[in-house]
């Protein structure tokens, strides 16, 4: 099996081309637009969640090149909620990917089109994948809906956005982080499943519960490393969480706590692969990447 390191470069080169090619051209009448759609999407990023749906595929068999259609999609989506996440009206940032925010770069109106814009994409592109069945496209349709939408993403950034200066119980804490951090971790993951025919209900269940654990486990991590991380490493501002006030987990159970969760909740993504058996096994590495990552 190719290496870890070997597999996510090869998954941020292929994304890098095919949302290259997906996004708009900036020659576009509405230029500016375009340029700060590709701004936005292109250019840097881990590429974890492209990772998870080509490795969830993997697992089960699907074809590579179907794929490259619902890892642009959840790459769009997670482009789209870090502009709008870092807006002045939710968390005031400056800093992404090593480079200034969308907002800052642009202007604020700009940033907020360019992040609707990238949103409906992701759906469109979905919805063209011919490779992929037409009845298999809808249910990935939905799923990626639900995962950005009020019992995903968007609810999940109310939640943590209502808990700011607030101390939340450990139960509060996960259900704002199932929904804004976890939710589209799930869905990549199941959407590469369902790519291929021998995804079932009982499969798609256990991919289910490796992605509920990982995306604890990554934003456990995330909170860690505002603390003890560096802004040049992380390519945003360390520090800015406690700064504003934010629920994280080194904040209830301590650094030393929050390092342990995360332990756990690897191991637990890691269990909840059995019914995959050998296949799993890149999976089960982004399990371990997720809790070592430094950024």
């Amino acid at each position: 099996m190719q290496s870890l390191d070997d597999f996510l470069a090869a998954v941020r080169a292929r994304s890098e081309a095919v949302l290259d090619r997906l996004l708009p051209p900036a020659d576009l009448p509405v230029a500016r637009l375009a340029e700060a759609m590709r701004y936005a999407a292109l250019g840097g990023g881990k590429r974890l969640r492209a990772a998870l749906v080509y490795a969830g595929g993997e697992a089960l068999g699907a074809d590579p090149a179907a794929l490259d259609a619902p890892a642009a999609a959840v790459e769009l989506i997670h482009a789209y909620s870090l502009v709008h996440d870092d807006l002045p009206a939710m968390d005031d940032d400056d800093l992404r990917r090593g480079k200034p925010t969308c907002h800052r770069a642009f202007d604020e109106a700009t940033a907020i089109l360019a992040g609707d814009a990238l949103q409906t994409l992701a759906f469109e592109v979905l919805a063209a994948a011919e490779a992929i069945a037409p009845e298999r496209r809808l249910a990935m349709l939905r799923e990626l809906a639900r995962a950005s939408g009020v019992h995903g993403m968007a609810g999940g950034q109310a939640l943590d956005l209502a808990a700011e200066g607030k101390r939340l119980t450990l139960p509060e804490l996960e259900t704002v982080h199932r929904g804004k951090t976890g939710a589209l971790i799930v869905a990549s993951v199941r959407l590469g499943a369902l790519v291929a025919p021998a995804a079932d209900a009982p499969l798609l269940a256990a991919l289910a519960a490796y992605g509920q654990a990982l995306g604890l486990c990554f934003q456990i991590q995330d909170d860690i490393l505002d603390i003890d991380g560096d802004t040049a490493t992380l390519g945003k501002t360390a520090g800015a969480d406690s700064a504003r006030g934010k629920a994280t987990y080194p904040a209830l159970l301590g650094i030393d706590g929050a390092r342990e969760r995360a332990r756990q909740e690897c191991e637990r993504a890691v269990a909840a692969l059995a019914p995959l058996g050998a296949a799993a096994g890149r999976l089960a590495q982004l399990a371990a990447y997720s809790l070592s990552r430094r950024a």
